[in-house]
């Protein structure tokens, strides 16, 4: 069932012309000697009754004095009549944007609870002009120029910017609901030191904790299911300069991914500026990508302190040694086992697994 059903709706708008017609034939009255009671010419009067002229404040009152029926009837009735146009012309609008649904997994969002369930073309377009706040088509893609630039430098394609656009919609929706304290660097950084040391727990147990942590520091930090084709792995802007976002997508399998990203978008708001925007997906590679990877991972392990593990580290390694330098640097296992096998490439993807923790967050919805 959409969500219009049952709702009556029609095609077509009544001007209060007709009304007031009706009343001066009640009255015994003709459209010139309601126009010579009122003062104003009869070519007004019949484009009022036609609804080509509106009903203006002053013209209401003149009408009230006249017909005696309220000014407040006759202003509402033009306004609704006016609204009632617009949105007869907007639904026709509409109608000449159902291309836009083939850019966006609506059926997908819908099942997020993004958007209402409907299999209507026109009130699937209204529906996701009402979830990006925007007035049109063409608004939308003005509002988006920022992540084209973005979607750009990661190589991808066009195509993908309308499931980008809501995954980054329904981030800065989320974000809108998290209460922040004005953005304190000072503070940011005591709060990453927390949940560095509590990164040894099961994400699952935590993660309020970390949203709550960073949102005392001036971070909305929000969990967002991927859309189809989007590929993304984290997301870092400002909202308002005392308010910054990092969203996350749901698609890690283990916490190592997790925790790495989350530590480098964290990056991102430390080192780099307040226009900056920056989508993370896999390949992308450039000098302010680099620095937040090297910013995240020496935050997370000293170089000084990995430098000597890795060069103690015998070929192949341990579980236990990679447990007990881990508890020394007070980080998960899996950050260490993490980066041995991606970085390093001193243990194979498939060596100890089991010391990741599998991701058991479950999405909460938007609200």
């Amino acid at each position: 069932m959409s969500n219009s059903d049952n709702i009556f709706d029609p095609d077509y708008a009544i001007p209060p012309g007709e009304t007031l017609l009706e009343t001066i034939d009640n009255l015994g009255l003709t459209q010139k000697e309601l126009a010579l009671r009122m003062g104003r010419p009869i070519k007004t009067i019949n484009e009022i009754i036609k609804g080509i002229a509106s009903i203006t404040a002053e013209t209401a009152l003149q009408l009230e004095k006249v017909t005696g029926v309220p000014a407040s009837f006759w202003i509402a009735a033009e306004a609704n009549y006016r609204v009632r146009m617009a949105r007869l012309n907007d639904q026709e609008a509409i109608k000449e944007q159902v291309g836009w649904l083939q850019r966006i997994s609506y059926s997908k969002m819908a099942n997020l609870d993004f958007v209402p369930k409907t299999s209507n073309k026109e009130e699937r377009v209204n529906n996701l002009l009402h979830f990006f706040g925007v007035a049109s088509l063409y608004q939308w893609e003005n509002s988006y120029t920022e992540l084209e630039g973005a979607a750009r430098e990661s190589n991808h394609n066009q195509s993908e910017y309308g499931d980008l656009s809501a995954w980054l919609r329904a981030g800065e929706i989320k974000a809108q609901n998290i209460e922040c304290q004005p953005y304190d660097v000072s503070i940011f950084h005591k709060k990453l030191e927390r949940i560095k040391k509590q990164t040894r727990e099961n994400p699952a147990k935590i993660w309020r904790k970390v949203v709550q942590y960073c949102a005392e520091a001036g971070v909305a930090v929000v969990l967002i299911p991927e859309l189809p084709k989007t590929h993304v792995f984290g997301f870092t802007r400002w909202l308002t300069k005392d308010k910054a976002l990092i969203q996350l997508s749901l698609r890690y399998k283990t916490d190592d991914i997790l925790w790495f990203t989350f530590f480098h978008e964290a990056a991102h708001i430390i080192l780099h500026g307040k226009k900056d925007v920056f989508i993370e997906r896999r390949g992308v590679d450039n000098p302010k990508e680099q620095q937040a990877n090297q910013w995240a991972a020496d935050f997370l392990i000293p170089p000084v302190e990995w430098k000597q593990f890795i060069d103690r580290l015998p070929t192949p390694p341990t579980s236990r040694m990679i447990q007990n330098f881990a508890g020394k640097m007070g980080v998960a296992d899996s950050i260490v086992l993490g980066r041995l096998q991606h970085r390093e490439k001193k243990v194979g993807a498939d060596q100890f697994n089991s010391l990741k923790h599998k991701l058991e967050i479950q999405w909460d919805g938007l609200i």
